[in-house]
């Protein structure tokens, strides 16, 4: 059986870029493992969804992207979102931040914490309190900024993982030029700014429509061609540094495992949390679970306590206060399948899926003006 791809935390994932990019800017201690271009400004662009593989597959729908010089390197474990995003922010690995997936186990609540449905009485300072890296980046006098939909600013995860920065809202996410404007509005705030520019629906695409479909293929032009009006908008000395935060996969219909189906795979287990691509099981039984999950599964994916995986390296360094968000028994499909459950039904709609820890979802571009 294959072995996962473990992230090299520390050397080249997610949660070293704004390390690196704090080095430039006068963070005390800060060191840049990644090699970035020295500048006083940057334009920090995360394309959601924007794996290394699929950029190299489909290179001729984004040549202001291919064009670029870079390399990969990766998000953490699991590949998504939330979790990638609060690397970015904090600067930490998933053991060190604590958002241990889209939807993880939050003991405190006794309860899983669904990260893009934020309950209303839940502050994300409470789930993250540990400062984030544009927080650091202010104490040594940088100038931040997020450019992001309107909607995000406040929410539970945006307070978590990027709080810190001026926000600048992004009412029409179509309208490019609005979007540009805002960016060299940012990079021009102070002898020392970081911006941080989202961009999100290549990653709606490919869950819809799956990586490599029309619509896809379209929403790849259309980034590209973002990225394109950025680099030619922005002031001289502002270095731009695109990066994803986790790849894709299509999952094929007969590789769907549905837990209803198999109902002895629950067993014991008290709590269903991640995705598709990566479960997240709780339960009081944690060998006797992982054994019978990998007994089922096979070579279609690595089980593991979650002992075994932090021995292993997943999350990074864990600390231990934050252990128990994790899954007892995770469950991370080696190959396109899912295991999916149908009290979860708009998980049951997606075509493309991410998580685990195959190079497809975890590799994502390095890319560098």
């Amino acid at each position: 059986m294959t072995r996962p791809a473990v992230p090299d935390y520390g050397v080249s994932t997610l949660s070293d870029l704004l390390p690196s990019v704090g080095a430039h800017l006068g963070v005390p201690g800060a060191t840049d493992v990644l090699g970035l271009p020295d500048a006083h400004r940057y334009l920090l662009v995360l394309i959601d969804g924007l794996g290394w593989q699929q950029l190299n597959d489909h290179a001729a729908h984004a040549p202001n992207l291919s064009g670029l010089a870079g390399r990969w390197i990766t998000s953490g474990v699991p590949s998504t979102t939330a979790t990638s995003i609060t690397s970015i922010g904090t600067g930490l690995p998933p053991g060190g931040h604590g958002i241990a997936g889209y939807s993880f186990w939050y003991p405190q609540a006794r309860t899983v914490l669904n990260t893009l449905r934020w309950p209303a009485d839940l502050s994300g300072l409470d789930v993250q309190p540990q400062l984030t890296y544009f927080e650091r980046l202010a104490s040594a006098g940088v100038r931040t900024s997020t450019i992001a939909p309107a909607h995000f600013a406040g929410s539970g995860l945006t307070t978590a993982a990027l709080r810190g920065p001026a926000f600048l809202p992004v009412t029409e996410e179509r309208n490019r030029r609005r979007r540009v404007d805002l960016a060299v509005q940012a990079s021009a705030v102070g002898e020392r700014t970081l911006s941080y520019f989202y961009e999100r629906q290549l990653d709606h695409a490919g869950h819809v429509h799956g990586l490599g479909s029309p619509q896809w293929l379209t929403e790849l032009a259309a980034a590209d061609a973002l990225v394109g009006a950025l680099r030619a908008a922005l002031p001289d000395g502002v270095r731009m540094v695109i990066t994803g935060d986790h790849g894709m996969v299509n999952v094929p219909e007969d590789r769907r495992l549905l837990v209803e189906d198999e109902p002895d795979l629950m067993a014991d287990v008290s709590a269903f949390a991640g995705e598709g691509r990566f479960r997240q099981l709780m339960t009081p039984m944690p060998e006797v679970v992982a054994s019978r999950w990998q007994d089922r599964l096979g070579h279609s994916a690595w089980v593991r306590t979650r002992a075994q995986a932090i021995e292993e390296g997943w999350f990074g360094d864990v600390n231990p206060r934050l252990a128990d968000r994790f899954g007892d028994v995770l469950v991370a499909m080696a190959d396109d399948g899912a295991v999916l459950s149908r009290t979860l039904p708009r998980e049951l709609n997606l075509v493309g899926m991410h998580g685990s820890l195959t190079p497809a979802e975890l590799a994502v571009p390095l890319l560098m003006t």
